[in-house]
């Protein structure tokens, strides 16, 4: 059975955006040979808004702005506001506090951390944080939701960049210090860990892939849980200073086309 899907843009461009970067990506699918049939068919149950009024009939809704705390804080609201009293709420966020959000909202019950993996048409990681007041019937229906999507659920307690972030930023942390240092060129780096250690993108390409910028927020925010092991190197603010945000901008530790 389809399930019908509602996206919520800031503005008619960014709605319009968004349509097209869902589909190009179902593209990309339908080529892998991910998922069968034509663009269209999926589209049909794709709908896209400009205003959080679109959620009331939702049964989940996802949250998945940039990585700033009062983004974050006031579009949660703004979700949780226009849904109805059965629905559940979740936030993509890849590194900041679920308990912290949920304090924000009314009803933390029915609020977790739903963090899907980058790149997410390809990833089959979603990792499910649980906070301490999300209810057991969230904790549970996650697991459903996310093998009916045909990914694998990976579920951790709220912790400052729970699983996957933490690890992975303490490991482009470090690649970017050893090409500002000089120890080795980016292309060199990736290739030691995806010869060496299986890994199939390298922590700098990933990072390009990412986004430098959002790398950056999310150790910033590690960094004031965690303490200066997750100090950004200064070549990741100069970078962002240039506008070298990575494939999104064309040009970050690679250059793009």
């Amino acid at each position: 059975s389809w399930a019908h899907v509602v996206v919520v843009e800031v503005d008619d461009a960014a709605a319009r955006a968004a349509r097209e970067r869902i589909e190009k990506d179902l593209g990309a699918s339908i080529d892998r040979g991910k998922i069968e049939g034509a663009v269209g068919e999926w589209s049909a149950h794709l709908e896209v808004a400009t205003d959080a009024s679109a959620f009331a009939d939702r049964d989940l809704v996802v949250e998945a702005v940039p990585e700033v705390w009062d983004l974050k804080v006031e579009s949660l609201r703004r979700a949780e506001s226009n849904m109805g009293p059965d629905a559940w709420l979740a936030t993509n966020t890849s590194s900041m506090s679920v308990d912290g959000l949920a304090e924000e909202l009314e009803r933390p019950d029915h609020f977790c951390g739903l963090h899907f993996f980058n790149p997410v048409p390809a990833s089959k990681l979603v990792e499910v944080v649980v906070g301490e007041k999300t209810s057991e019937q969230l904790a549970s229906l996650t697991q459903d939701w996310v093998s009916g999507l045909g990914k694998t659920p990976v579920t951790v307690h709220d912790a400052p960049g729970f699983a996957s972030s933490r690890l992975g930023i303490a490991l482009s942390l470090e690649a970017i210090r050893m090409v500002e240092e000089g120890v080795a060129a980016p292309e060199d780096i990736d290739h030691a860990m995806t010869l060496g250690y299986k890994h199939p993108v390298g922590p700098l390409a990933l990072t390009d892939i990412v986004g430098v910028d959002v790398r950056l927020d999310i150790a910033e925010y590690l960094e004031s849980r965690l303490g200066p092991r997750f100090s950004p190197p200064q070549l990741m603010r100069d970078m962002v200073e240039r506008g070298e945000l990575g494939k999104k901008s064309g040009k970050g530790f690679y250059t793009y086309e």
